[in-house]
C-alpha cells in the first residue's frame, strides 16, 4: 500500500536517534479544511505507516526542490538538512544520514510486517543518484540542541502516561501503595517502586528479606510483614537501617529467635508478637521518640532478655504488650508515659518496689494469670499510679485483697484467687470503684462481713459467683445496680435482705439454693428498680410473691414449678420476657387470665415441661414461643388465633404426626418465619401463610437452622415438608 503527498503536502522527517525504531512524522492539511486550519499530523513508528492498516505503507515523498513552491515547505530544522535513517546492508541496525535539498524523489518503502527497514530509491540520473547514496550512508552531524521541534514525539515517546510499575501479582491501588498480601510468595518480590509508602507482605511464606531490596525503598512508611516465615537468619542486622522514615512494622506471626537489633528511629509501632523472640537489643525499641505502641505479647521472652535499657529514650510509648511470655517479675525501668500495660499470662510473682513508681499516667493494668501471691506486693506497688482505671489480678494466688489502691480505680478484678477475707480498710483508698469482681474466691459465710463494702459509696456492679456464700451480704453499697450472685449456697432470703440496696436493677440467685418456703413475700419489695430478675436453677415450686412490677425479665427455668397463678403475676405489664423452661407444668396448672397480665410479654419458654397441648390464651404481644419438649400431640386451628404478631415457634422433639397440626393454625400469623418441628414421631406437614414467594420463604427457614426439602406455593397456601 502507498500514499503519494502532492506537491502541497507538509513534510517533516524526524529521525533524532537512530534506533530500532526510528520516527518519520509528516503532516498534510485537509482539503475539506477552512482556510488557516490545523494540518492533519501522521507518526509512523519505525517506518510502520498508518496504525489504522496492518500491513506498512510505502510513501512517496515528492521532490525536495518543490518544498520553496506554493503552498509547500519542508520542516527541515531550521534550514538543516533533515535526518534521515537508513539500514545497513542487511538491515541489521540503522545508520543515519541526511536527504540533500536538491534531491528530487525520495522514496521510502516498508518491507516485511514484523520489522521495518527503510531503503531510498531516486528518482534521479544514475550519478546523482549514487552520489546522494554515499551521502546518505556517511554519519550526519548531530542535531544542536534547541533545533528540535518540541511538538514532535519522539522515538519511545508516549502521548499516554507510562504504566504504573506493580510487581507480578501484586495490587497497586495507588502510586505509594503496594499490595503482595496473600499471594504465597516465597521470595522478596522485585520491581517495587521506590515510590512505595506502604507495602504489604502479609500472609505469604517469605523466609528472609534481601538487603538490597529493602535499602532501594527508602520512603517507605508502613512494612506488613505479618504472617510469613521469617527467622532471624533471614533478618539481617542492617535490614531496615536504611528505612529512614518506617513509622509502622509488622512482624507478628513469623519464626523471629530475637527481635531486630536496629529499627528506625521513625517509628511508631512495632508488633513483634506471636514469634520465638527470647531476646531484645537496647537499639531495638530504645531511642525512638516518636514509638507509641510496642507488642511482644506471645513469645519467649524472660527477664535476662529484657535488657534494663530496653527503652531507654523512647518517651512517648502508651501501650506496651509483654503477655504471654515468660517474665518472672515485672520488667523494671519501663517506660513513664505508658497507658496500657499488658503483663498477663506470664510467671511473675513478684513486682519489685519501685517498678510502677513512674508510671504516673498508667490507665490499664493486666496482671491476671501469673504467680502473685500477697508477699509479691507490698502496699506501695499500686499506690503511685493516680490515673489507673483498670486493675486485672484475677487468677492469681493472693489471699487478701491488696493494699494501696488508688482512689481512681473503677474496675478492680479478683477473680479465681485464694481470698478467704475481704477488709473494709484494704478498699478505704478506692473510694472510686465501680466494678468488684471477686468470682471464685473461698470466701464462704464469713468472708464477706456485713460493711466490708461500705466504703465503695460509688459501687454499681458486684460480681459474688462461686463464693461458697450461704446468704446476701448485709449492708451493700446503697447505689448498687446490679449484684451477680449465681452458684452459691444461699438457701433464705429474708424481708431486709436486699432494703440496702433500693437501686438494684440486675440481680442474679441463680443455681443457689432457695426453697419457695424460705423466700419471704416482701423480699424483693423495696426494688422498685428492678428489671432483670433470675432465679434459675433454684428449688422454687411456686412463683415468688411481690415480684417488682418493673421486671422486664424473669427467669425461672430449672425449678420445680407446678403451677402458675394469675395473682402472682399481677401488675407486670412491662415484662417482655418469661422462662419457664424446665419445670413441672401442665396445662391445667395454669389458672385461668394467668397470660392476661402479661400484656408486653414478648418472649415466652415454656419448653421441657409437661404440656399436652398449645396453652391458650396465650398474650397478644408475643413473638416468640417455646414449646420445644413437651407431650404435644395436635395443634388446633385456633391455638394462636389470639397471637397474631408470632414469628418464631418452637414445636420440636414432641409427640407430633403428619396432620397433627391443622391446616388452618397459621392464617393468622402474618409475621410468622419460623417453625421448628423437628424430631417428633412424623415427619409434620406445615401449612404457612403465603406472604412470600415461595423460595425467599425456603430461605428463612434455612435461616433457623431447619432442612426443607420441599416448597409448592399454592394460591393460598405455601406448603412446606419439615423434615424430623
Amino acid at each position: 500500500m502507498s500514499d503519494t503527498l502532492g506537491s502541497a503536502a507538509h513534510v517533516a522527517i524526524s529521525a533524532r536517534r537512530c534506533q530500532t525504531s526510528p520516527h518519520v512524522v509528516f503532516t498534510r492539511p485537509d482539503p475539506a479544511s477552512p482556510p488557516g486550519a490545523s494540518p492533519q499530523r501522521h507518526t509512523v513508528a519505525g517506518w510502520s505507516g498508518d496504525p489504522r492498516s496492518p500491513a506498512p505503507p510505502a510513501f512517496l515523498i515528492p521532490s525536495l526542490q518543490a518544498a520553496d513552491g506554493e503552498g509547500s515547505r519542508l520542516r527541515n530544522r531550521g534550514g538543516q538538512s533533515p535526518h534521515l535513517c537508513v539500514p545497513e546492508s542487511g538491515g541489521s541496525r540503522w545508520v543515519q544520514g541526511a536527504a540533500s535539498p536538491g534531491a528530487a524523489n525520495l522514496k521510502l518503502k516498508t518491507l516485511g510486517s514484523g520489522t521495518a527497514l527503510c531503503r531510498a530509491r531516486w528518482l534521479l540520473p544514475i550519478d546523482l543518484r549514487l552520489s546522494l547514496l554515499l551521502l546518505l550512508l556517511l554519519p550526519g552531524p548531530p542535531v544542536a540542541p534547541g533545533m528540535e521541534d518540541p511538538t514532535f514525539p519522539h522515538p519511545g515517546e508516549s502521548s499516554q502516561p507510562p504504566p504504573r510499575a506493580c510487581p507480578w501479582r501484586c495490587s497497586c491501588p495507588r502510586d505509594d501503595t503496594v499490595d503482595c498480601a496473600g499471594l504465597d510468595l516465597r521470595l522478596f518480590p522485585d520491581n517495587i517502586t521506590r515510590a512505595a509508602r506502604h507495602l504489604s507482605l502479609q500472609n505469604n511464606q517469605l523466609q528472609e528479606l534481601p538487603y538490597n531490596e529493602l535499602s532501594r525503598l527508602r520512603g517507605l512508611r508502613t512494612l506488613n510483614l505479618h504472617n510469613n516465615l521469617i527467622s532471624s537468619e533471614g533478618l539481617p542486622d542492617e535490614a531496615f537501617e536504611s528505612l529512614t522514615q518506617l513509622q509502622h512494622i509488622y512482624v507478628a506471626h513469623n519464626k523471629l529467635s530475637a527481635a531486630p537489633q536496629f529499627l528506625p528511629r521513625s517509628l511508631r509501632v512495632a508488633d513483634l508478637a506471636a514469634n520465638q523472640v527470647a531476646e531484645v537489643f537496647p537499639l531495638t525499641f530504645g531511642e525512638k521518640p516518636a514509638l507509641r505502641s510496642v507488642y511482644l505479647h506471645n513469645n519467649q521472652l524472660s527477664n535476662a532478655g529484657l535488657p534494663p535499657d530496653a527503652f531507654r529514650g523512647s518517651d512517648a510509648i502508651a501501650t506496651l504488650s509483654l503477655s504471654s511470655n515468660r517474665l518472672s517479675y515485672l520488667p523494671p525501668s519501663l517506660p513513664s508515659s505508658l497507658e496500657r500495660l499488658h503483663l498477663q499470662n506470664n510467671l511473675i510473682s513478684k513486682v519489685p518496689r519501685g517498678a510502677l513508681s513512674r508510671q504516673t499516667q498508667l490507665r490499664e493494668l493486666y496482671l491476671q494469670h501469673n504467680l502473685l501471691t500477697d508477699s509479691g506486693l507490698d502496699a506501695a506497688t499500686f499506690s503511685k499510679l493516680h490515673s489507673l482505671e483498670y486493675l486485672d489480678l484475677s487468677h492469681n494466688r493472693l489471699a487478701s485483697v491488696p493494699a494501696g489502691l488508688p482512689r481512681t480505680l473503677v474496675v478492680l478484678n479478683l477473680g479465681r484467687n485464694h481470698i478467704r477475707q475481704v477488709e473494709a480498710a484494704r478498699l478505704r483508698g478506692a473510694k472510686g470503684l465501680r466494678y468488684l469482681l471477686l468470682q471464685h474466691n473461698p470466701l464462704g459465710a464469713s468472708g464477706l462481713p456485713a460493711r466490708a463494702l461500705r466504703p465503695l459509696r460509688g459501687l454499681h456492679t458486684l460480681h459474688l459467683y462461686g463464693n461458697g456464700l450461704d446468704r446476701v451480704p448485709l449492708a451493700l453499697p446503697r447505689r448498687l445496680r446490679a449484684l451477680v450472685m449465681p452458684h452459691n449456697h444461699v438457701a433464705v432470703l429474708g424481708a431486709r435482705d436486699l432494703a440496702a440496696t433500693p437501686g438494684l436493677t440486675e440481680l442474679n440467685l441463680a443455681y443457689n439454693r432457695l426453697a419457695s418456703a424460705h423466700v419471704h413475700h416482701r423480699a424483693f419489695h423495696r426494688l422498685r428498680a428492678l428489671r432483670s430478675l433470675d432465679l434459675a436453677g433454684n428449688q422454687l415450686t411456686l412463683l415468688p410473691a411481690g415480684l417488682p412490677v418493673a421486671l422486664h425479665t424473669l427467669r425461672l427455668q430449672r425449678n420445680q414449678l407446678r403451677t402458675l397463678e394469675p395473682e402472682l403475676l399481677a401488675g407486670l405489664d412491662q415484662l417482655r420476657e418469661l422462662s419457664l423452661a424446665h419445670n413441672r407444668l401442665r396445662v391445667g396448672d395454669i389458672g385461668p387470665g394467668t397470660w392476661h397480665e402479661l400484656q408486653a410479654l414478648q418472649v415466652l419458654d415454656l419448653s421441657h415441661n409437661e404440656l399436652s397441648f398449645v396453652p391458650p390464651d396465650l398474650p397478644e404481644a408475643l413473638e416468640e414461643l417455646h414449646l420445644q419438649g413437651n407431650r404435644i400431640s395436635s395443634v388446633g386451628p385456633e391455638a394462636f388465633l389470639g397471637t397474631p404478631r408470632l414469628r418464631a415457634l418452637f414445636l420440636r422433639a414432641n409427640r407430633l404426626h403428619m396432620t397433627s397440626i391443622s391446616a388452618e393454625a397459621f392464617l393468622g400469623l402474618p409475621h410468622l418465619r419460623v417453625v421448628d418441628t423437628a424430631d417428633n414421631l412424623e415427619q409434620v406437614l406445615v401449612r404457612l401463610p403465603s406472604t412470600l414467594p415461595g423460595e425467599g420463604l425456603k430461605r428463612r427457614l434455612k435461616f433457623a437452622g431447619l432442612q426443607v426439602p420441599s416448597v409448592r406455593t399454592t394460591p393460598a397456601l405455601s406448603q412446606m415438608e419439615v423434615a424430623q
